[in-house]
C-alpha cells in the first residue's frame, strides 16, 4: 500500500472522479478526507465504503469556494488525524453555453468554485506542507483548459487558470520537497458528461482516437501515479487522460 499511513483530502469526491479518487487512496492504505456540498446520502455511501477497505474517512460538507471554510478543512483534518500530506483538488462545475447567453453568474460560479476553490484549499494547505518541507498536491483539470472548447468559455478559462495555478505553485515550493502536478481528463463517463446533449456527445466521440468514452478509475490511476514515489521526480507538470481527444481536435 503505497500510501500507508498517510492522510489525503479530496474536493469534491462524492460520485464520479472525486469518489474514484477517494476510494483509490483507501486501497493504498490512506485515511481519506473528502468533500461533498449537497449529497449527504451519497457522501455517507462513500464513507461506507472507505471504512469497509479498512481504511479511515472523514466526510465534510465544504464549499471550497468560501475561503473560511477551506480553512476549516485543513483545520478539521488536522484535528482528526493529525497530520495532511496529499491534497486533490478535484471539486468543479459547469455551466455550459454560448458566450452570447452566458450570465454573470455563470461565469462567476465556475470561476469561483473551480478556480478560486483550488486557490483557496492550496492555500490553506500549503502552510502545513511548507512546515513539515513535505506535500504532494494534484490539480484536476481539463482538456478544456488546453484546447479550448465551444460553449465552455467559462470552464475553459477556470481549466487554464489551474493549469498556470499548478505550474507556478510547483517551482515556488519545490526547494521544500512539494510536488504540484495536474490530471487534465477528456470526456469521461461520468454524470457530468451524461448530462450533455446526445449529439454533442456524439460529435466529441466521433473525434476520440480510441473511440470510447473514459472511465473515472482511469483518471484516479494517473493521479496515484503522480502522488506517489514513482513520480518522485515530476512536478509542474499535466498529464492528460482523454483517448487522445487533444491531439486530434
Amino acid at each position: 500500500m503505497i500510501f500507508k499511513d498517510k492522510v489525503a483530502i479530496v474536493t469534491g469526491a462524492s460520485r464520479g472522479i472525486g469518489k474514484e479518487i477517494a476510494l483509490m487512496l483507501a486501497d493504498e492504505g490512506a485515511a481519506v478526507v473528502f468533500t461533498y456540498l449537497n449529497n449527504e446520502a451519497l457522501a455517507r455511501e462513500l464513507s461506507l465504503q472507505i471504512t469497509n477497505k479498512g481504511a479511515k474517512a472523514l466526510a465534510l460538507k465544504i464549499d471550497s469556494s468560501d475561503f473560511e471554510q477551506a480553512k476549516a478543512l485543513i483545520e478539521k483534518t488536522k484535528e482528526a488525524f493529525g497530520r495532511l500530506d496529499i491534497l486533490v483538488n478535484n471539486a468543479g462545475i459547469t455551466r455550459d453555453k454560448a458566450l452570447m447567453f452566458m450570465t454573470k453568474e455563470d461565469w462567476g460560479d465556475v470561476i469561483n468554485t473551480n478556480l478560486t476553490g483550488t486557490f483557496n484549499v492550496s492555500r490553506q494547505a500549503i502552510v502545513t506542507f511548507l512546515k513539515q518541507k513535505s506535500g504532494r498536491i494534484v490539480n484536476i483539470t481539463s482538456v478544456s483548459g488546453m484546447t479550448g472548447l465551444s460553449r465552455q468559455v467559462n470552464y475553459a478559462s477556470s481549466k487554464a487558470g489551474i493549469i498556470g495555478f499548478t505550474r507556478s505553485l510547483a517551482r515556488e515550493t519545490a526547494a521544500y520537497n512539494i510536488r504540484v502536478n495536474a490530471v487534465a481528463p477528456g470526456f469521461i463517463d461520468t454524470d457530468m458528461v451524461s448530462a450533455l446533449k446526445p449529439e454533442y456527445k456524439e460529435a466529441m466521440l466521433a473525434n476520440i482516437p480510441l473511440s470510447r468514452f473514459g472511465k473515472a478509475i482511469e483518471v484516479a490511476q494517473a493521479v496515484r501515479f503522480l502522488l506517489s514515489d514513482s513520480a518522485g521526480f515530476i512536478t509542474g507538470q499535466v498529464i492528460v487522460v482523454d483517448g487522445g481527444l487533444s491531439i486530434k481536435i
